[in-house]
């Protein structure tokens, strides 16, 4: 199940797992923070949420963060990476530039989905993911399964099993995009 699915399924869950919609969460949150400005803050809805309402912390995370999505407004794909390569990151744009256009040439098959941090690079599942991790590089997590760990290709836990640090765009070289086409044809 992807991303978005799981979160779908758990809004989805929200009224017979907590007694209320997402609105009705969002109402609730609306009346709280007229009483309790601090609300704006994650961590103070996420306390309100859990305390209060004795809500678990997977659903509070869920109501919190679509709660402060809402207020900040509709954001395109655009808009995601646009923020996400300000400042002094800008310059590492290129280099997600080119990712992206190695990854569609990969198939047709390639979406890419922006998030407020990273754009995931998925097929029938996530391939890769890309993150400006700080204003000097551009991390790239590849799903390799058990492709061995190198000095350059390094084995990590999470959402991808290996992790590349690109600081220049000459870094999306002939070995990274095999990597690439490697994880593409696993999705």
């Amino acid at each position: 199940m992807d991303v978005d699915a799981a979160t779908q399924s758990m809004i989805d869950n929200l009224p017979a797992k907590t007694g209320r919609s997402l609105d009705e969460w969002f109402a609730v949150l609306d009346v709280a923070k007229r009483d309790d400005a601090s609300l704006e803050k994650h961590g103070k809805t996420m306390a309100l949420l859990k305390g209060e309402h004795g809500m678990s912390h997977g659903f509070a995370n869920l109501v919190a963060l679509r709660y402060r999505a809402r207020d900040a407004g509709p954001q395109t794909h655009d808009d995601l990476v646009d923020a996400q390569y300000a400042g002094g990151k800008a310059a590492l744009r290129p280099i997600l530039d080119r990712l992206v256009a190695e990854a569609t040439a990969l198939g047709a098959d390639v979406e890419v989905a922006p998030k407020k941090t990273s754009v995931s690079l998925r097929r029938r599942k996530q391939f890769a993911v890309v993150e400006a991790a700080s204003a000097k590089r551009v991390q790239l997590g590849i799903n390799l399964a058990d492709a061995p760990a190198t000095e350059r290709l390094r084995a990590v836990g999470g959402m991808c099993t290996h992790r590349v640090d690109l600081a220049a765009i000459d870094d999306v070289d002939d070995e990274l995009l095999g990597w690439l086409r490697e994880a593409y044809a696993l999705a």
